[in-house]
């Protein structure tokens, strides 16, 4: 098992890619959410940009809708991003260089069609191998600082850290005494303060809060933890916005297209 100083290229970042993605129908009938394009690439591509540019190159990816459009892209990957030569008789084919392609590590993962959240990450307990991992959503883009979370996290010494940032509208709200979750309410009627941004460290040990394949995430494993007293919170003013619908889509292919993406930290 690792240790605590674990570096960022061996913490697995496990992405929530599994969803219906049933309020930006307009731009989700063909492919699932995740895979929504941002200025002609997927808005997942964009959320593994952020953590690689902190060093974090190994991910898992909780698929459900429409998985075979998530895994095609990814194994394909290679030849759509470079040159290469290909023998129609025998069928091989030789890369002339390997394009712009990152150095991940990627884990498809099936958690199930109707699962939910809580029960997508239970189901890939077993590919993490260390005593952290990292966890987000597959919709929504941030200049969240992921070295200063994981590093919030490993200060606070408790089981999970939430990333909290500024409502623009209604998201699971979060209650904050100090650093620490007082109370994580889903998706409040009015929400004030601080809402979850979605970008997490847990411990291997929060596995034990998941209780089954129908637990939501927001509802029943964060709400034991916070009401345990063991979620820290990680306070971002920057820049946060989630992809839930088709004006969102809209806006963030407007900042990407005008080059005024403040999501985009890589070079």
């Amino acid at each position: 098992m690792a240790t605590p100083e674990t570096p960022a290229a061996e913490i697995p970042v496990v992405i929530l890619c599994g969803g219906f993605g049933t309020r930006i129908r307009e731009a989700s009938e063909r492919v699932p959410k995740p895979m929504i394009d941002i200025g002609g690439k997927p808005v997942l591509w964009h959320i593994m940009k952020t953590y690689s540019e902190h060093g974090h190159r190994r991910f898992i990816l909780c698929l459900g809708y429409m998985s075979g459009a998530v895994k095609e892209y990814f194994l394909r990957y290679r030849e759509n991003m470079s040159d290469f030569t290909i023998s129609l008789a025998s069928g091989e084919a030789t890369y002339h260089g390997l394009g712009d392609a990152e150095d991940w590590e990627i884990t498809c993962v099936e958690t199930g069609l109707e699962t939910g959240t809580g029960g997508r990450v239970s189901r890939i307990r077993d590919y993490i191998d260390t005593d952290e991992f990292m966890l987000t959503y597959g919709d929504g883009v941030s200049n969240v600082n992921v070295s200063e979370l994981l590093a919030t996290h490993r200060a606070q010494g408790l089981t999970g850290t939430v990333t909290g940032v500024h409502p623009t509208s209604r998201f699971g709200e979060i209650l904050v005494d100090g650093d620490r979750v007082e109370k994580f309410q889903e998706k409040p009627e009015l929400a004030g303060g601080w809402v979850s941004g979605g970008f997490f460290v847990f411990n291997r040990e929060f596995f034990n809060r998941i209780d089954d394949d129908v637990d939501s995430l927001e509802k029943e494993p964060l709400a034991k933890l916070s009401a345990d007293g063991e979620l820290a919170v990680y306070k971002h003013t920057g820049f946060w916005m989630g992809m839930d619908t088709f004006r969102e889509y809209t806006e963030l292919n407007r900042l990407w297209a005008e080059d005024i993406a403040p999501w985009k930290v890589w070079g």
